[in-house]
């Protein structure tokens, strides 16, 4: 599984749409794969969920390393450019901050069962944690900003200890029965109406 010349060439070259299209298949299949079986399922298992060949993941992914950091990448990069989106479609900017804080902590509590493997010593896990703070903590600022602006919301909590305080309800997830993160995490965000200027 090392790919070397084939994949550095076809990382050279754009895309073409279906290209993208396919590999974005993938990266959902592996994503909901790894939900339920675990990072360390088997790629015949994701090759079925994407209802391609095993070959066609590899040629994509040469690495299991490869495919883990492009599912969270991919992940993370639909949270961020989810919450313009909610900006425009929710009610308001206080429903568009929940219903994100919602998919936030979907990604949280999915992700879990990759701790191990991002604490492990390859090295093209490094950057993973400094991508999900460049690529999320402006989105979740913005959020807090309009919902703030609008007197929606207090004026004086953070982005970055909004998301950690998230993402310690979400530890304990699927340890704890009848715990649920969505529900604590809705009062959490309530909350931020208290002192709010409106």
């Amino acid at each position: 599984m090392s790919g070397s010349g084939q994949g550095t060439g076809q990382a050279a070259r754009p895309k073409r749409a279906d290209a993208r299209r396919n590999e974005k298949a993938l990266l959902d299949a592996a994503a909901a794969v790894f939900v339920t079986s675990g990072v360390e399922a088997p790629i015949r298992e994701i090759a079925a969920e994407a209802g391609v060949g095993t070959a066609t993941i590899y040629r994509h992914f040469p690495t299991r390393a490869d495919l883990i950091v492009a599912v969270y990448r991919h992940q993370v990069e639909a949270l961020a450019e989810a919450g313009p989106a909610l900006l425009v479609t929710e009610a308001g900017p206080h429903a568009a901050l929940a219903r994100w804080i919602a998919l936030f902590v979907d990604f949280v509590t999915t992700k879990q069962g990759l701790a191990r493997v991002l604490q492990s010593d390859e090295p093209c896990f490094d950057p993973l944690h400094a991508y999900f703070l460049e690529q999320l903590v402006p989105v979740c600022t913005r959020l807090l900003d309009a919902a703030a602006e609008a007197g929606e919301i207090r004026t004086d909590t953070g982005a970055h200890e909004l998301m950690l305080a998230v993402g310690g309800l979400c530890a304990v997830a699927g340890k704890q029965p009848r715990y649920d993160a969505h529900r604590l995490a809705g009062i959490l965000v309530d909350g931020l109406r208290a002192g709010a200027t409106a």
